[in-house]
C-alpha cells in the first residue's frame, strides 16, 4: 500500500484481485469507503477464516480489514437468493425476509453490522419505496443486492439511477427476468467490479424462461479512516 498525491488530492493505491482482473493496481481518495474500495479484494489470508457447514459455508478467505460477503440470486421462481455476511446467512428462505423482486442487505462499512434486509417489489409493487430507501442510504454504506423472479418491471429512470451511482454498470440494462447480484457502496466513485448480470434469452436459458442462477462471492474493505 502506497500514498500518492494527483494535485490538491491524496490517493491510496493498492493492488486488488478480483475473478476478472487477477492483477492491477487502483488509486482511491481517502475520504471513507466507495464503491472503488470495493474492486479490492486483496490475497487470501489465514488470519480471519470462518468455517461452517449450511448455506453460507465459507469459500473465500479474507483479511482481517475487510467482511466476507456471498450474494446468491434466485433460481427461476422457485429457488429464493440468500446473503450471508461473514458466513452468517442474514437474507433467506429460511429467515422468511425474501421476495420478488429485488432484495437488498444494508451494511455498516464500518463494523460489518446489517443495519437492514429488505425486499423490493419492483415487478408489481411501487417504485417509490426502493427510491425512498436508496435516497435514505447514508455515505459509507455497503448495499448487497440480489434479484429474484421479475427484478425490473417497476424500475423508472430514476430509481435505475440512484442504483447506478452506488456502483452499478449493469442496473441500466436489467431487463424482465433477468438474473442480476450486485454489491456496491453509497458515495462511490467508481464503478464496483462486484457485479453479475445474465440476460433472460430462452434459447439460452438454464430454467426455460428465467437464466441460471448467479453466485458472487469476495472481500470488501472496511471504511477507511
Amino acid at each position: 500500500l502506497d500514498l500518492k498525491t494527483d494535485g490538491k488530492r491524496q490517493l491510496k493505491c493498492f493492488p486488488y484481485v478480483t475473478q476478472e482482473h487477477p492483477a492491477n493496481q487502483t488509486c482511491h481518495l481517502v475520504l471513507g469507503i466507495s464503491s472503488a474500495d470495493l474492486e479490492f479484494a486483496s490475497e487470501p489470508t489465514n488470519k480471519h477464516v470462518k468455517k461452517s457447514a449450511g448455506p453460507c459455508s465459507l469459500r473465500k478467505e479474507c483479511p482481517e480489514d475487510h467482511f466476507s460477503f456471498l450474494v446468491q440470486s434466485g433460481a427461476a421462481n422457485v429457488v429464493a437468493p440468500k446473503i450471508c455476511i461473514e458466513n452468517d446467512l442474514v437474507l433467506g428462505t429460511v429467515l422468511n425476509n425474501v421476495g420478488i423482486g429485488i432484495n437488498t442487505v444494508l451494511v455498516d462499512g464500518k463494523t460489518g453490522k446489517v443495519l437492514k434486509t429488505t425486499n423490493f417489489d419492483t415487478y408489481s409493487g411501487d417504485v417509490k419505496y426502493i427510491i425512498d430507501f436508496l435516497k435514505e442510504m447514508k455515505p459509507g454504506s455497503v448495499i448487497l443486492m440480489a434479484s429474484f423472479d421479475e427484478p425490473s418491471s417497476k424500475l423508472n429512470d430514476e430509481a435505475r439511477n440512484l442504483i447506478a451511482e452506488l456502483g452499478s454498470s449493469s442496473i441500466q440494462k436489467l431487463g424482465y427476468r433477468d438474473n442480476w447480484v450486485f454489491v456496491g457502496a453509497k458515495g462511490g466513485l467508481v464503478k464496483s467490479n462486484f457485479e453479475k448480470y445474465i440476460k433472460n434469452d430462452k434459447p439460452n436459458n438454464k430454467y426455460d424462461n428465467w437464466p441460471e442462477l448467479i453466485d458472487l462471492q469476495g472481500c470488501f474493505p472496511k471504511t477507511l479512516e
